[in-house]
């Protein structure tokens, strides 16, 4: 497999997004761990789109199962924990709903773990039978950066990579 390096990535969202969506499946094929499958996929998804601030996991706690703690993530510090309906993440996790937040800063109740987050989008992540494990957060610096063709690839990323676990 090769990976396909930064100066070389389509200019269509929705292309870079299948590109991407087959590494990132190449890469897991066999790999069962969760910590590894949310590590590969931050990692790769933050590479692969430039516009990416900061890509990861909130993983819903085994002790405290209304509220996300921080997972595999790349970029500045992120938040500890997030109570469920607390911040866009939280709201994720509360409604199992996809969130875009066209600006953090006009977001009720917004959680600003990086003051230059400008735009957000979360996914609910769920396993086989459903439960929801975690959230996946994407940030970006700029207003407006995600969209319904962001929402529909990382569903089915999501989907893909942990509805068998």
């Amino acid at each position: 497999m090769s990976y396909v390096a930064r100066d070389d990535r389509p200019a269509d969202k929705a292309a870079r997004y299948a590109e991407v969506e087959a590494e990132i499946l190449a890469v897991l094929d066999g790999e069962p761990n969760r910590t590894a499958r949310m590590a590969t996929v931050s990692s790769m998804l933050a590479d692969a789109f430039p516009a990416f601030f900061w890509t990861g996991f909130y993983v819903v706690d085994e002790a405290k199962t209304d509220e996300l703690v921080v997972g595999p993530y790349q970029g500045t510090l992120g938040c500890l924990r997030i109570a469920f309906g607390r911040g866009v993440c939280g709201t994720a996790a509360a409604t199992r709903t996809t969130q875009i937040v066209e600006d953090v800063h006009a977001f009720p109740g917004h959680i600003a773990c990086d003051p230059r987050s400008a735009s957000e989008i979360v996914v609910p992540v769920l396993d086989a039978s459903g439960a929801l494990i975690a959230v996946f957060d994407v940030d970006a610096t700029v207003t407006s950066a995600f969209d319904a063709s962001d929402r529909y690839a990382l569903e089915q990323l999501m989907g893909k990579v942990f509805a068998g676990t």
